[in-house]
Parts: structure tokens; C-alpha cells; sequence
């Protein structure tokens, strides 16, 4: 079950400002089908996929699933970002790997794809601006062992012009707060080095944190450690609600009997609490929720496992469950109408099924 604290017109709006950025012109070039698909959906949503002949893209969906258009990419990608602001997507590429493609979905401009320089790779991750004129990832100095956030501007290219530390190792997910003011990273504070592959090397010392960073400056504005029973819960996820509350999941790098806490919560000024949830919801996770996503309009939180096949919603306001769902292989979750759409590695979004595989990460568009 779901909150029914709806806002009928509110879906349908995502839909339509997206066609609104989009454009009549882009939406006559659609295939009858596909055109039918986006004009029956209340939102528009992108996610990587690998295509049965191992080459790799860029879906846009429906929310029913149905593929409305693809975009090739050079290699597998991870997660995505958008700007409302500029109608601008990006793919980044899996860790270690060292693109990420800049985007318009309704084509009208060239994609831009940009390296990680040297020394560097990209953790998979990343948000625009407030104004969408820049362009933040997440990355690794493995030289150094250290989190960094590469600065990209979207007004010249995304030509790198800067960067700013994640005051941690491992930075991964990052998102930014509703004023623009702060990013919030999650450093998972395992050390990799492409030598090594994905190879974990500190699984022994391991030093997750949630951090707030200053745009303006740069400047740590908080960092808030595990406790040193949990040293290898890797802080791996993040998204704000509409209260401005930082939500964040886990992946446990410990022993498989132990039964952690794997997402948790914290506003600025106040210390993490986790989520308290019942063992059996504990258990269906397999300590690794690989998304997280907020439902603003419904005050939902939304959790993904693989390794579980499973999907969770909870209450954002009690910290209740109000579902635990089977999904084989669950991957990306986003905010639907209702609740969430999740997908899956084996081709499942929503309630469709493709021939195609779906990453781990679902961008809601518009």
C-alpha cells in the first residue's frame, strides 16, 4: 500500500514541461509507438541499459516502461543526473571508468562527452546547479587516495574548471540541496585503484561519512562518521525530501550473519538516525540497498536490493513499511504517481518487460 496524498495534476505536469523543453519539432520525429507512449504517461524517465548484443545506451521511458527513444553510449554508465533548468542529461560512466556523456533527450543538441583527467576516474555519479550552468561528479584521486569533486561548465562544452575535496574516500552518490547552497556526498569510504579493477582494498579500515560541502567555497559545512561498530557500512546513496531531510542508503561490507542498519536519515545541525526496520525487512535487503529515492509528493521512501530481489516503501514521517515487494534482480527506483517505478537487471521496468538489461539507476525527467 501507498499514501494516497495525491496531487492529480502534479504528475501530469512533469509530462507536459517536459514537452514543453522538448518541443513539438523532436516529438513529430517519434515512431507511432512510441509517440503514443509518451503521450499516454504522466512522466518521463531515463535510465542506462545494455542491449541484448552487449552494446550500451541511454533509454528514455514512460512510466510504464515503454521505450520512447535511445542514445548510444561508448561503454556501460551507472548513474544519471538531469537538469530542468537546461534540459540537459548525463550518463556516468561505472566505476572506474573515466566518461560521462552530456545529453539533451530531445536531441537538440549534439551529445558532449567528457574524460576524467588523468589520475582520476569517475564514481558513477553526480547533479547539476541550481541554474544547470554547472556540472558536479564525483571522483577518485587514487594517487592521492583521496574523494574529489570534479567542477564542469556547462556554458563552455563542460570544460573542467575546477575542483572541490568530498572530505572523505570513496565519494559515490551526490546530490544537491533545494537552494543550491550545499552538496551532500556520500563517501563510502572504501579505497579502490583501477590497477586493482574494482577491487576492494580496505575493507578492514574502511571510513564511510555523509558530508555537506559549501558550493560557494568548497568548505566542509558538516561530516558525520559512522560509529565504529558499523566502520564498514559504506554510505553509498543519497536524496532530500521535502522538508529538506537528507535520506541515505547502505551497503555492508561486514559479515554476512550480521544484520546492520541500512538507511537512515538527517537534517543539517542534527546528528544521523537510522531507520529502525523489522528484521524480516532487514533480511529481504541482503545488507545492500543499491538506490534510494524520495517521493516528495507522497512523503515515500523508496529502497532497491539486487542481491535481496527486493523493493521496500516506507513512510518518510514514522520511519513504517508500508510494502516490501519481490523484484528479481531490483535495480533503479524513482518517484511515480503512486509510490515508485522500479527496474531490474533482467529487463523489467515498471510493469513491462524488455528485451533489454536496466542499470542501477532511474533519473526522473521534466
Amino acid at each position: 500500500m501507498v499514501s494516497q496524498n495525491r496531487l492529480p495534476g502534479k504528475i501530469l505536469t512533469d509530462r507536459r514541461s517536459f514537452l514543453k523543453m522538448a518541443g513539438a519539432a523532436w516529438a513529430a520525429t517519434l515512431a507511432p509507438d512510441a509517440a503514443f507512449a509518451l503521450e499516454k504517461t504522466g512522466a518521463v524517465y531515463a535510465s542506462a541499459f545494455m542491449a541484448p548484443d552487449g552494446a550500451y545506451g541511454i533509454a528514455t521511458l514512460s512510466e510504464e516502461g515503454r521505450i520512447i527513444e535511445r542514445v548510444p553510449l561508448p561503454a556501460r554508465a551507472h548513474g544519471m543526473t538531469y537538469s530542468p533548468v537546461t534540459n540537459r542529461a548525463v550518463a556516468f560512466a561505472r566505476r572506474p571508468g573515466t566518461y560521462a556523456m552530456i545529453f539533451a533527450p530531445d536531441r537538440s543538441v549534439a551529445p558532449v562527452v567528457i574524460i576524467s583527467i588523468e589520475g582520476r576516474h569517475f564514481y558513477g555519479h553526480g547533479c547539476f546547479s541550481a541554474d544547470g550552468r554547472l556540472l558536479y561528479a564525483t571522483e577518485n584521486d587514487f594517487a592521492g587516495n583521496r574523494g574529489m569533486v570534479g567542477i564542469y561548465d556547462g556554458t563552455n562544452d563542460f570544460a573542467r574548471i575546477g575542483e572541490l575535496p568530498s572530505y572523505g574516500i570513496g565519494p559515490h552518490d551526490m546530490t544537491l540541496s533545494a537552494d543550491g547552497k550545499m552538496l551532500v556526498i556520500a563517501n563510502g569510504g572504501i579505497e579502490t585503484n583501477p590497477d586493482f579493477g574494482r577491487t576492494k582494498l580496505n575493507l578492514d579500515h574502511m571510513e564511510p561519512s555523509l558530508v555537506l560541502v559549501d558550493t560557494a567555497t568548497g568548505g566542509l559545512i558538516e561530516r558525520h562518521g559512522m560509529p565504529d561498530h558499523l566502520r564498514q557500512l559504506s554510505t553509498r546513496h543519497v536524496d532530500i525530501d521535502a522538508d529538506g531531510k537528507i535520506w541515505f542508503a547502505c551497503q555492508y561490507e561486514g559479515p554476512r550473519n550480521d544484520l546492520p542498519p541500512l538507511a537512515g536519515c538527517f537534517s543539517r545541525g542534527e546528528d544521523i538516525r537510522f531507520l529502525s526496520l523489522p528484521q524480516q525487512t532487514t533480511l529481504a535487503l541482503a545488507n545492500y540497498v543499491g538506490a534510494i529515492a524520495v517521493n516528495r509528493q507522497d512523503g515515500l521512501i523508496g529502497l532497491t536490493s539486487p542481491k535481496g530481489g527486493t523493493t521496500v516503501t516506507v513512510e518518510a514521517r514514522t520511519g513504517r513499511v508500508l510494502m516490501t515487494k519481490s523484484l528479481p534482480d531490483a535495480a533503479g527506483i524513482a518517484p511515480a504517481a503512486h509510490g515508485f517505478v522500479a527496474s531490474s537487471y533482467g529487463g523489467r521496468f515498471g510493469e513491462t518487460e524488455s528485451t533489454v538489461a536496466w542499470d542501477q539507476h532511474i533519473v526522473r525527467l521534466g
